[in-house]
């Protein structure tokens, strides 16, 4: 027996959920193939695009048609062209193109990961091998730091500007999880007097040491190697981040480190998390709201917090003025905490 509504009903949005993965497959390929490079070089037909891409024309007309289909691509008389996104974020000729996530965000160890995911529900966490994307010296922070600068990059601008409002002069920053570095190395090169302390696992420091070379300011920043929960800081510190970390660990662990981080600081010092933040209902915003679900594939306790947990997190630390200030077009939110006595 049908149901009484079907026939005003469609499951083509079960049907397009079932397929997403030809999404990010198809994504993938464009880039291995370098297809975005050649749809902006011209002049945009099949055959053409083969040549340049080493490809089968057949494959390549497949291809530019299920991109333009989902968006990603144009197609006027049979030759293909750029969206505007497509244009910025895609091509490799754009200063702001970010093809190199795919590295990191396309990596085996996501898709493995989330194969398991019915498994993860069931028991709470990651069924990757120890803890996940946190087992120490993994690998994928590499790739991480190679793949996903461009990315982030787009963020470091508006975060110095947040942390560095109102300060002058010397200042000792500590930059937490650094990953590719660009973080700190922003806060070095908007204030000529700031020293930058960054802590890493060691083989995914030396991407940010060649990032802050590349920057003019590998004279003011010292890699500390190890992991952020064992490692002696130092300090004191005027300012410290922890961009994109506390999502991986349980709350507790999160105060513990938070509580760490505060013994490090000058009194009146700013800590300031990059997170994605989502809404109380935990269901919007949808960027930032569905990381949660990557925090359940891949670690043991990690979590997408809301900001009033964060807010909670850091005044059981030892913090106070507690503020938050969502980056415009991007997922994630910063949330600066003022060290007290």
């Amino acid at each position: 027996m049908s149901h009484p509504d079907a026939g005003a009903l469609s499951p083509e949005p079960i049907f397009e959920t079932f397929n997403a993965h030809q999404r990010s497959a198809a994504l993938r390929a464009a880039i291995e193939v370098d297809l975005f490079r050649a749809i902006g070089q011209g002049p945009g037909d099949a055959a053409s695009l083969a040549r340049q891409c080493a490809s089968s024309e057949r494959g390549i007309r497949i291809l530019c048609d299920y991109l333009t289909i989902i968006g990603l691509l144009t197609k006027t008389d049979g030759r293909y062209g750029h969206t505007p996104d497509s244009g910025v974020f895609l091509d490799p000729r754009s200063p702001a193109c970010i093809a190199s996530a795919a590295r990191f965000l396309g990596h085996p160890f996501h898709t493995a990961s989330f194969a398991r995911l019915a498994d993860a529900v069931r028991s709470g966490h990651t069924m990757m091998a120890g803890n996940g994307t946190v087992e120490p010296e993994n690998p994928i922070w590499v790739e991480f730091a190679l793949g996903m600068a461009p990315m982030m990059g787009a963020l470091a601008g508006p975060l110095a500007a947040i942390v560095l409002d109102g300060l002058a002069g010397p200042l000792r920053v500590l930059d937490i999880a650094a990953g590719h570095g660009l973080f700190g190395i922003e806060v070095a090169k908007v204030n000529p007097e700031a020293h930058i302390t960054a802590v890493d696992w060691a083989a995914v420091l030396e991407v940010a040491r060649d990032n802050a070379r590349k920057a003019g300011v590998d004279g003011r920043y010292r890699p500390l190697p190890g992991s952020a929960f064992d490692v002696e800081y130092g300090g004191p510190y005027d300012i410290v981040l922890l961009t994109n970390f506390l999502h991986h660990f349980d709350v507790s662990t999160c105060v513990g480190l938070l509580r760490k981080v505060r013994a490090a600081m000058q009194p009146g010092g700013r800590a300031a998390v990059l997170e994605f933040v989502p809404n109380e209902d935990r269901v919007t915003p949808p960027a930032a709201a569905a990381f949660s679900l990557t925090m359940l594939a891949n670690t043991a306790a990690g979590d997408a917090y809301t900001y009033r947990e964060l807010e909670k997190m850091y005044h059981q630390a030892g913090f106070g003025g507690i503020a938050a200030q969502p980056i415009p077009r991007s997922a994630h939110t910063v949330v600066v905490g003022q060290a007290i006595d």
